[in-house]
């Protein structure tokens, strides 16, 4: 049933929710209880973060994936796909697409593992080496500025602390 012109549901809002929506101004929320939470901030934290990674690695053509396997590759020459799948939680699956496009894009390539012959050897390629050290800098650079807000100390902490948890 349509409402009357007297109905108090038709009338001006006059609420400050109203005035808010209306001026376009978001109204203040309380997020107080999610703020003492641990994964919340995390992922507040790790958000911001991703967020000018996946711009600045653009540049580079890499995801966060495709990053943390260049690293690990390029700092464990040799490392098999069951160890990548390991240290970053990928299923076997999804690390054979993964490592098939790094392996089109001239990145790496993989060689008889030395001491395990039903395995191979995940290596960089000299391009791969170049990207990733470019990359690295990159990270490392976009972390400091992400954290400038804290002290190397605060900073370390704050790293030690994350990995306890995981």
């Amino acid at each position: 049933m349509p409402r009357s012109a007297n109905s108090p549901k038709s009338g001006p809002r006059t609420t400050a929710r109203a005035a808010a929506a209306q001026d376009g101004a978001a109204e203040p929320v309380d997020s107080s209880f999610l703020r003492t939470l641990v994964g919340y901030n995390a992922r507040r934290a790790a958000l911001s973060i991703i967020e000018v990674f996946m711009q600045r690695m653009s540049a580079y053509d890499l995801k966060v994936v495709e990053f943390s396997m260049l690293s690990l590759v390029g700092h464990n020459p040799g490392i098999t796909s069951r160890q990548l799948c390991a240290t970053l939680g990928v299923l076997p699956p999804n690390l054979v697409g993964l490592i098939a496009a790094l392996e089109r894009r001239g990145l790496i390539k993989r060689l008889p593992h030395p001491s395990d012959g039903r395995a191979m050897g995940i290596h960089l390629t000299a391009a791969g080496t170049e990207l990733m050290q470019e990359a690295e800098q990159t990270v490392a650079q976009l972390e400091v500025e992400a954290t400038s807000r804290l002290t190397d100390a605060e900073r370390k902490t704050l790293i030690r602390l994350l990995q306890k948890i995981y």
